[in-house]
């Protein structure tokens, strides 16, 4: 029988759940400010500086705007897929951030590496549906290329992962934190993390690895014929992704508590780091990104993943 106290704990875990998805989407809010305003810096002006003190209100003048424009409908678009992509995409954008390993309230995932890559998977869904549906030369295009790109790189990420399960010996992300207490792990595993920031890159359609909506040869790639709130949607859901794969970042090789305030700073560096490469590094030739993956990554991933799983096995003989 289900007791109030159960109907209790579950509501206080929505509720919370509630509040860190309210808390990420005011951070992509700033994030994109923080974006415009450096690359701003980098090509020698100001950004937004008009809209509240220093520009600071400029995100919440752009998500008026947006949601407050006409909704246009292509006539030949497949309408259903075509609506639901955009809120999938962010949907699966916003629920990835139940794994956040905090202590006390939040959902405690024992598998929170396999629910992580489940929904990196489903990601390119929205994207693939949102570039067929549009029925539009330049969306399918980048439909294609988004689909390409992403199932290749998550090879990479799976198998950089698995070294890390081998190592931690758990699926649980709070392990991260108690096996870096000591010592970070991005000392020893330095090839390992760019890899897995590159990695993250091409996951999130950002430059050097922007193809999925190669402005120069796409139009605007898969979001070619979508305005208004849909446009908004697809926006919010790179921004939340970028922000995710940051906290990751700092999760995995920075060795931060969630709980501490230091944590939020790394966070906030690793998503500058994307700004960053974006201001600096040109779009790569489409060959280019599959030869990395294939031909680089996924070798020296596999290696490392033998190299850890003899690690274990001596410190296991070791420890017999």
């Amino acid at each position: 029988m289900s007791s109030p106290a159960n109907y209790f704990v579950f509501a206080i875990i929505v509720v919370n759940y509630l509040i860190l998805i309210i808390c990420v989407l005011i951070g992509v809010a700033f994030v994109t400010l923080l974006e415009r305003k450096i690359l701003g810096y980098i090509q020698i002006r100001k950004g937004p500086n008009i809209v509240g003190f220093m520009g600071l209100l400029q995100p919440f003048a752009d998500a008026v705007k947006l949601f407050t424009k006409e909704q246009t409908m292509p006539t030949m678009s497949n309408f259903l897929p075509y609506y639901l992509s955009p809120v999938f995409s962010l949907f699966i954008s916003l629920l990835v951030w139940a794994i956040l390993p905090y202590q006390t309230g939040l959902v405690n995932f024992n598998t929170g590496v396999l629910f992580f890559l489940c929904c990196l998977s489903l990601g390119v869904y929205s994207t693939m549906s949102a570039g067929w549906a549009s029925n539009c030369k330049y969306s399918m295009l980048g439909g294609l290329r988004a689909v390409a790109q992403t199932i290749s790189y998550e090879v990479s990420l799976a198998l950089i992962l698995l070294s890390f399960i081998f190592l931690i010996g758990g699926f649980n992300l709070e392990l991260f934190t108690r096996f870096q207490e000591n010592i970070w792990m991005i000392w020893f595993t330095l090839p390992l993390s760019l890899m897995w920031f590159a990695s993250c890159l091409a996951e999130t359609n950002r430059t050097p690895f922007d193809f999925a909506e190669g402005e120069s040869e796409l139009v605007s790639g898969f979001n070619t014929e979508y305005s208004s709130g849909g446009f908004a949607l697809i926006f919010m859901a790179e921004y939340a992704s970028i922000l995710f794969m940051s906290m990751l970042f700092v999760l995995i090789f920075l060795g931060a508590d969630p709980c501490s305030l230091l944590f939020y700073f790394k966070l906030v560096f690793m998503a500058f780091v994307f700004i960053w490469v974006r201001g600096t590094l040109p779009r790569l030739r489409y060959d280019k990104l599959m030869y990395l993956a294939w031909k680089s990554f996924l070798p020296v991933s596999l290696n490392y993943l033998i190299f850890f799983m003899g690690v274990k096995l001596f410190c296991f003989t070791l420890m017999i």
